[in-house]
């Protein structure tokens, strides 16, 4: 427990500010709507399910304003490469994204099932109230309509005894707008679960899109102004806790207290999203313009087990190791945008990648260049985009942990190490890397080229991590993983397991690889 404190305070530290604002926001917002008394006569009519309902909306104000900065990758970029204050645990922070992103989903969903829940109970004391003749306070506020007070200073949306709860929820903005943003959430996150996003990427890939929907829904949600407050003017000639207890007597020219008069609350979910947006709209067109840079295939290698080599050439692209790209094949599909990482090192003058058919994008494009006598397919690309793996020259000792097609990442570190060594390169910290060996018929390894080969297989972690424990005692070594998750695990368990609490002594930092 304590070296995953020591390792993870700051991860842990963010989540903590996170929930606590999100606490925070909620009860403040449910004690305001609780004792304004500008609410007071809406609280008549609905109770505690209006400050369940508010406080709820707020929150999610709140997280749908954070929910696009995780998948900004350009933003993600430049902190991680070019701000001088992101020191090494800053950065670590950044390979959680999409973790983040997911759990900023996840409050979402908790919210809006709170925000749905009160409303519900909202409308149906709604339609209770408007069905009341008994003349009490509610069916009197229920009463006040278009038709009997100018300026639409009503304070029930269900305005006649024939109307719905259904007529309102489909024909009003807030109801509308409310239907579809939960649509499209709960196509969202449906289609984002590990068996359909590994399985059927483009499920995942087109109805994640809706965001665009519940973004726009959510910045125009506010405008029907459903829910209604007594206005200053109004509270000036007649205080609810003055008047509300002679309510019979409102229309009687001899009373003090006039009929009170009722506005929406004033649309506010724009205000939180506006930057947020704005930035993803500036990530979009640099995607957009760099995607349409024209790309070079210099080279198309086939290799075994249906895994394709391509090596391109595009103006003014620089990489560092580790980093991956976005790929689109317009011939195959126009929308979608498949992530690999580089394999080739930076000091190469061309960048590649290897395709493994894992899918029928993948499928499809490998026997698109596997036709002989057709054209080659134009690729567009977009990157690069930087991960885990860029730290590996920041540790004296580095192991690096491949599974299947995840070798990719390192081969490029790989290649780099080879380069750097032959330039003897001083700057360079890192003094060992584990290795194995793949493909024991082959001179060279099959994917990274060179004669030290890579191997798969399943390492006894334990006491691997026991003699890299033992023969460095006293140095930092970055752990990097590119595979599954359960492989994940059981590698973050042994960091945490042989790093010591002393941090003179041996420290080890799980990187993973996250796209």
């Amino acid at each position: 427990m304590g070296n995953w404190v020591v390792n993870h305070w700051f991860s842990v530290l963010f989540l903590v500010v996170w929930l606590g604002l999100n606490v925070f926001l909620f009860v403040d917002a449910f004690l305001k709507y609780e004792k304004a008394d500008k609410y007071y006569y809406t609280r008549k009519i609905l109770g505690s399910t209006l400050a369940c309902a508010r406080a709820s909306a707020l929150c999610l104000n709140f997280n749908s304003m954070l929910i696009l900065l995780p998948v900004c990758r350009n933003l993600l970029s430049f902190l991680r490469g070019t701000c001088s204050f992101c020191s090494r645990t800053l950065r670590k922070q950044l390979d959680h994204n999409l973790t983040f992103h997911k759990l900023v989903a996840y409050m979402i969903c908790l919210h809006t099932a709170i925000h749905i829940i009160a409303h519900l109970f909202n409308f149906d004391r709604y339609s209770r109230s408007r069905q009341d003749t008994s003349g009490s306070l509610a069916s009197i506020l229920s009463s006040l309509s278009h038709d009997e007070q100018k300026g639409g200073s009503w304070l029930n949306p269900i305005q006649s005894r024939n109307m719905t709860v259904e007529y309102v929820t489909f024909t009003s903005i807030a109801g509308l707008t409310g239907v579809i943003m939960t649509i499209a959430l709960i196509l969202m996150v449906t289609s984002a679960t590990e068996f359909i996003r590994r399985s059927y990427f483009e499920i995942f890939w087109y109805t994640h899109h809706l965001f665009i929907f519940y973004i726009l829904g959510l910045g125009i949600h506010g405008i029907g102004g459903i829910v209604r407050g007594q206005t200053e003017e109004s509270m000036n000639e007649s205080h609810p806790h003055k008047c509300a207890g002679s309510f019979e007597m409102w229309n009687d020219h001899d009373s003090h207290c006039r009929r009170p008069k009722f506005e929406g609350h004033p649309p506010e979910s724009w205000k939180w999203i506006l930057a947020p947006v704005i930035l993803y709209i500036c990530e979009r067109i640099l995607r957009f313009y760099r995607s349409q840079q024209k790309v070079v295939i210099t080279k198309v290698v086939m290799h075994p087990s249906k895994v394709l080599e391509l090596q391109m050439n595009k103006r003014g692209f620089s990489m560092e190791v580790g980093q991956y790209i976005f790929v689109n094949c317009p011939s195959i599909s126009l929308l979608e945008w498949h992530p690999f990482t580089l394999t080739s090192a930076p000091e190469e003058d061309f960048f590649s990648i290897h395709i493994r058919a894992a899918g029928d994008w993948t499928e499809n494009l490998i026997r698109a260049f596997e036709q002989q006598y057709s054209p080659i397919p134009r690729i567009e690309v977009d990157g690069p985009f930087g991960t885990a793996s860029e730290d590996v020259f920041q540790y004296e000792v580095a192991v690096l942990v491949g599974a299947g097609i995840g070798v990719t990442p390192f081969a490029s570190i790989l290649k780099s190490i080879w380069y750097k060594f032959q330039c003897a390169d001083h700057n360079l910290k890192t003094k060992k890397v584990g290795h194995a060996a793949l493909n024991f018929d082959k001179a060279t390894d099959i994917v990274t080229g060179l004669k030290q080969k890579t191997s798969f297989g399943r390492p006894m972690w334990d006491n691997e991590f026991s003699t890299i424990a033992t023969s460095h005692p006293k140095s930092v070594v970055g752990v990097f993983l590119c595979g599954p998750q359960t492989l994940a695990k059981s590698l973050h368990k042994c960091c945490h397991r042989y790093s010591s609490l002393d941090p003179r002594k041996v420290q080890f930092y799980f990187n993973k690889e996250n796209f």
